[in-house]
Formats: C-alpha cells, sequence, structure tokens
C-alpha cells in the first residue's frame, strides 16, 4: 500500500488549486473547514462535530453562548452545497453528549433536517455519543467502504479513517511560527481534525500521538484561511499541546 500528498501544482497557486491527498488507493480533497471529500464515493466525511457541546456547558452553570451548533450547521450547509455531496459520514462525537439530539433548538433541528434530506446520513458513534438515535440516517460503531474502515478512535490497522484526537499542526519557519488544525497521515491511518465550531486541538507531536502514527512515512496538511497546505514534518515544533 502506498500514499502521498498530491498537489497540482508544488504549492497551491493563485486560483486556489486543491490539495488532493491519495490513501490506501482512493483520492480525497481536504477541505479548510476540515472536512474531507471523498469525491468517487459523492461522500462527505467529517469528524467530531461535537454538536449541542455550549448548550451542555450551558445547563452546568458556564455562560457561555450556546450557538455553536448553528455555526456548525451552516459550515456543512456550505460544504454540501459546494461539493454536491450525496451522502455524509460523521466519525463519531457527533454530538457532545447523547443527550444533545433531544436538545436542539428548533431552528437546528429543522436546519440538520434539511441537510439530511439532501444527502444519505451515516452517524458512526463516538466515545462523547456512543448510542444510536432517532434522528434519521443510519447510526454503526464503524462503516468498512471500498477497503476502508471509518471509525471514531484511531488504533493500529490499515486504511483507517478516523477522528477524535482533534489533530494540529504546531509549524515554524523563518522565525514565526503557526498552529491550526491538520488533517495527517501515515500511510496506513488517517485522523481528521475536529469539525465543530466549538473545539479545540491537539498537537501532532504530543503523547498522545507517540506510537500511532510511523514518523517516517508522516504527512501532514494544514488549514490555512481558506486554503488547506502541505506540511514538512521536519517543520513541526512541540508546544501548545491542547487548547
Amino acid at each position: 500500500m502506498t500514499s502521498a500528498w498530491a498537489a497540482r501544482t508544488a504549492q497551491p497557486d493563485d486560483e486556489g488549486e486543491p490539495v488532493l491527498l491519495t490513501f490506501a488507493g482512493h483520492t480525497f480533497e481536504p477541505l479548510p473547514s476540515g472536512a474531507l471529500w471523498w469525491e468517487a464515493e459523492r461522500a462527505l466525511l467529517v469528524a467530531d462535530l461535537h454538536l449541542e457541546k455550549l448548550s451542555s456547558y450551558a445547563r452546568r452553570g458556564s455562560l457561555l453562548p450556546p450557538y455553536d451548533t448553528a455555526l456548525t450547521l451552516k459550515r456543512l450547509e456550505a460544504d454540501i452545497a459546494r461539493t454536491g455531496a450525496e451522502e455524509v459520514i460523521a466519525l463519531g462525537d457527533s454530538f457532545h453528549r447523547d443527550e444533545g439530539t433531544t436538545t436542539l433548538l428548533d431552528a437546528d433541528r429543522l436546519r440538520l433536517a434539511a441537510l439530511m434530506g439532501k444527502a444519505r446520513w451515516t452517524w458512526i458513534s463516538g466515545n462523547h455519543d456512543p448510542s444510536p438515535h432517532s434522528l434519521g440516517g443510519t447510526c454503526t460503531p464503524v462503516l468498512e467502504r471500498a477497503g476502508l474502515t471509518l471509525t471514531h478512535e484511531p488504533r493500529q490497522g490499515t486504511g483507517l479513517i478516523a477522528g477524535h484526537l482533534h489533530p494540529a499542526a504546531h509549524l515554524a519557519m523563518n522565525g514565526r511560527s503557526v498552529r491550526r488544525p491538520c488533517f495527517v497521515h501515515d500511510g496506513r491511518i488517517m485522523v481528521l481534525p475536529a469539525y465543530g465550531a466549538a473545539t479545540g486541538s491537539l498537537n501532532i507531536l504530543s503523547p498522545a500521538f507517540v506510537g500511532l502514527l510511523h514518523w517516517p512515512t508522516l504527512e501532514v496538511a494544514m488549514i490555512g484561511r481558506g486554503r488547506v497546505y502541505p506540511v514538512s514534518p521536519k517543520r513541526l515544533v512541540a508546544g501548545y499541546e491542547y487548547y
């Protein structure tokens, strides 16, 4: 099995040519939103939406405004419209708690129902939302598709696409540094960034990634301002593990 980042140019050009990812014999486009577009399957993969996260905090006394669900659904609506996706595969932790499926505001519930009317939907269970629900679509702990395993928590395997760890790249170059969510894979395992509007991220040099990814074959694509950029692992630095 081989895997490599392939760009239509060495660096994205002024017209915004996308970075393309070849993984386990399939081609994907990582989107600036954090979604992964699988054109051959007309499927949009998203991980860690954490819908209703801030409303969950609010019920526990936090004074954060609970508008993250609307922002995340708006982002997803734009991605579906842009790609023409016929299927959405949510890789777990779609809701911050199982109870989040029952606390959606009416406007958010209607927006989600409208999105589910435009595309087939698969909800993969996560550690935050392990229970099946009745919102529609298919609920499953794992999905096998075209030789790939789509799941929530990454583990040793081959052709595995997961979420859960909220990966971020901390990049140092020319005396400056930047830290942004990223897509990362080693040819066997790919981990998607968190998609939700209220999610944090974890430096891929943190202990949580040690022993999971094979460093010599590591490939990283960092989300920039409206673009995704391939990043050399040699430029990655530690620090700021999670925020």
